[in-house]
């Protein structure tokens, strides 16, 4: 990557934010399907015969884990991340756009057209996974797998665009933007994929999903036109070929050895871990613990990602002027725990659920803000596609396991008439916070120690 040329081009406001809605409109789309599926537990575990799918609780949890099974067990997150710094945005960015495709393309034909009958079965053992899982359950856990790859793949390829283009500038402010947006997909998916479902079919917010992310290829490509007559009105020169800008294995040692990197790394992961598995599993919980009508539960979760996209460029902006960002970390890590323990607690009012989203929105918007900008300011640029990697790596540990285990817990603590008790796995969700509040605290101290600057100013860092 060409620094000189990214300095140069981000003189023009118009041209760096018109990047930025790109990407970000791109990365949006992605994220309304990695959520579209999350509000339709309870139509999926619905009997046949009542125009469900027959999937059971524990099915649900290992499909929205499967998102991280290539990622984690193949080591795919590390190859996208070299790969993304070996052959640059352009590369790598279309490559994620085309494997979210594929990957939807095959959970829609998996819901629409595979068997969801009962007999249709194998044995799968994992991680206590009981008894047997459907075909249909493993080819959309299949497809769920390739488009998290893209998916992921996208995510650390528009961060490494932002960082080249908002460096020195309102970087914790575009990133905010971009994670508003990302929000945006996924309150759309939340709220409109049970209405979808409902004037239609179980697949149709899939088949809204596959147009949305083939829309978001031809942006990106866009962007990539752009990049290059960029690239060429500078010196004709590809991304990829300013010495002091390329990779190499032995730089990565630096950042290794680096304790802030690791602990930042932790962080996400914990924090991920406890709010994406319990998006996942929120719209049954408004509907059993809190007694939302099935019509209205998905609006409820959908508070978190609407909330955000106003906060999250808000609070970016604020990063960016007066600094403070490990300290908004622990902020935001408290706010999440407290949140997770109501809903582990007996409290069955459903103003105390909506009350409870909105304090959990504005968690949901201030650790990111301040987190994914506290990056380059621990990890060299030439690296940043392949930290990025590790950490979303890691991150993807956790959103594997997770919704794995509570799918498992919720399956146990279900009674023959279909009563489930979420007090046991909203207290997982609880220690998972309780943890990540401890890592933030520690990472306030090591910025204190060693002088990362996450507490001071973007301009000023």
């Amino acid at each position: 990557m060409k620094q000189a040329i990214a300095s140069s081009l981000s003189r023009s406001a118009a041209a760096r934010w018109t990047v930025l809605m790109i990407v970000a409109f791109t990365m949006m789309t992605g994220y309304v399907v990695a959520k579209e599926m999350s509000p339709l537990q309870y139509l999926l575990e619905l009997p046949t015969a009542q125009g469900g799918m027959g999937w059971t609780s524990s099915e649900f949890g290992l499909f929205a884990g499967s998102r991280g099974f290539f990622n984690v067990f193949l080591l795919m997150l590390f190859v996208g991340g070299i790969i993304l710094d070996k052959t640059g945005v352009r590369f790598a960015g279309t490559l994620s756009c085309v494997l979210m495709l594929a990957g939807t393309a095959i959970d829609y034909y998996a819901i629409s057209f595979a068997s969801p009958l009962p007999s249709s079965v194998v044995s799968i053992p994992l991680l206590g996974f009981e008894g047997s899982v459907k075909h249909q359950v493993l080819i959309a856990a299949l497809g769920f797998a390739i488009f998290g790859i893209g998916y992921e793949l996208c995510g650390i390829t528009v961060s490494k665009v932002i960082v080249k283009w908002f460096t020195g500038r309102e970087m914790a402010l575009a990133m905010g933007i971009q994670v508003a947006l990302a929000r945006l997909g996924t309150a759309l998916a939340l709220a409109g994929s049970p209405a979808i479902a409902r004037h239609f079919s179980i697949s149709t917010p899939i088949l809204v999903g596959l147009l949305a992310v083939g829309i978001g290829l031809i942006a990106y490509l866009f962007y990539c036109v752009m990049d290059t007559k960029l690239d060429n009105e500078n010196g004709n020169k590809s991304e990829s070929e300013s010495e002091d800008e390329k990779f190499h294995f032995a730089d990565m040692k630096v950042t290794i050895k680096n304790p802030g990197f690791w602990l930042i790394t932790l962080l996400c992961m914990l924090y991920y871990s406890a709010l994406y598995p319990f998006l996942d599993f929120a719209t049954k919980l408004m509907i059993t613990k809190y007694g939302v009508q099935p019509d209205l539960a998905g609006t409820i979760p959908a508070i978190l990602p609407f909330t955000s996209i106003v906060l999250t460029p808000l609070f970016g902006a604020m990063y960016d002027r007066i600094g403070r960002g490990a300290t908004i970390m622990i902020t935001g890590t408290v706010m999440l725990t407290v949140v997770l323990m109501v809903f582990a607690m007996p409290l069955n009012s459903s103003w105390i659920a909506v009350t409870a989203m909105l304090i959990l929105g504005i968690a949901f918007s201030l650790l990111p803000a301040v987190l994914w900008p506290a990056v380059p300011r621990i990890v060299p640029m030439k690296q940043l596609g392949t930290a990025y990697s590790i950490i979303y790596y890691i991150q993807n540990i956790g959103l594997m396991l997770i919704p794995i285990v509570i799918g498992a817990v919720l399956q146990r603590n279900t009674t023959a008439d279909g009563t489930v008790d979420y007090t046991p796995a909203m207290w997982i969700f609880t220690a998972i916070g309780v943890a990540a509040i401890i890592v933030a605290v520690m990472l306030r101290y090591a910025d204190k120690h060693r002088d990362y600057g996450l507490e001071t100013p973007s301009t000023a860092k």
